[in-house]
């Protein structure tokens, strides 16, 4: 009886140690996450990417998971002097990834180290390419053009590569250093770029001083216009005033000419009637209420009004 209970004990024993050891021996890998086998620490094949169900050496081995999605890196805003001995504030970012899980486990462990390891190499690669290009090259986009001065105190002349390459520049440098970490870095930007204090107030005068600039030959430009336009309205003008004469003096000649067509047309159908009303016309515009007329007997102007007697 107690032999039964003995070996009944060792059975379950045995079977609980059989299903511990095949559940230690399997592991599940998530989407998204890579791994890493262990034996005694030490790396045994290659990293595991594909999502699922594995198998290990029970107890030997051990599974170290790595995230295999794009990982942030934000460093700390730093104040940098350029070429031209300015100092300006930059806040960088960058994205990165594990590309080598194996590599990665065995210089740098985990994420937390990695993040430092960053911080030296982008910072280090964004310190020596600021510190040999102008200010210009920091704060202005590549691809400024001359529309676009208002936004920035510097000459367009000065510009050779611009914020955008510069970025591009940093991570190809960085990019050089990162893969013996198993670390692929995506991207670099720039996350803000600021002046210092002692800096701001002069670019500031430098702004408003461009501004008014720009605002004086916009305004010379349109006075210049203005002129242009009032001188072609004003010989418009002339030309539509001298066309519109030059019809009414047509008009009122050809008027006229129809006037006196009509006259001599009167004068030869009755003369002598014709005579009668030129010469009360001519009465009424000589004679008026105090008007005395000293005239001969035998003048023609008198002849209508002896008749009258």
């Amino acid at each position: 009886m107690l032999v039964n209970k003995i070996l009944r004990t060792i059975g379950i024993i045995i079977v609980i140690a059989l299903i511990v050891t095949v559940a230690n021996g399997f592991y599940f890998l998530e989407e998204g996450l890579q791994a890493v086998i262990t034996q005694f620490g030490r790396p045994v094949g290659q990293p595991v990417t594909e999502a699922g169900l594995h198998f290990k050496t029970p107890y030997i081995q051990e599974a170290t998971f790595f995230e295999k999605k794009i990982l942030i890196w934000d460093g700390d805003p730093n104040q940098i002097p350029t070429n031209d001995k300015t100092y300006v504030y930059l806040d960088v970012t960058a994205r990165w990834r594990i590309a080598d899980a194996l590599v990665f486990l065995q210089a740098v462990n985990n994420e937390t180290r990695a993040q430092t390891i960053l911080d030296d190499i982008i910072d280090g690669t964004v310190r020596d390419l600021v510190n040999k290009n102008d200010l210009v090259e920091i704060i202005r986009s590549s691809d400024f053009s001359p529309e676009t001065m208002l936004n920035s105190a510097v000459e367009v002349e000065k510009l050779r590569y611009g914020r955008d390459k510069i970025t591009t520049m940093i991570h190809e440098n960085a990019s050089k250093i990162t893969p013996k970490y198993g670390i692929e870095l995506v991207d670099v930007l720039f996350k803000r770029v600021n002046y210092i204090d002692t800096v701001r107030l002069k670019v500031y005068d430098r702004m408003i001083s461009e501004r008014k600039r720009i605002a004086a030959e916009k305004r010379s430009l349109g006075e210049g216009q203005k002129a242009e336009i009032m001188g072609k309205v004003e010989k418009e003008l002339k030309e539509i005033l001298s066309s519109a004469n030059r019809e009414a003096e047509e008009i009122k000649g050809k008027a006229d000419a129809e006037a006196a067509k009509i006259y001599a047309d009167a004068y030869n159908q009755d003369p002598e009637f014709y005579s009668f009303i030129k010469s009360l016309e001519s009465y009424k515009t000589a004679v008026g209420q105090n008007t005395n007329l000293v005239i001969s007997a035998d003048s023609e102007f008198y002849k209508f009004l002896q008749k009258l007697k």
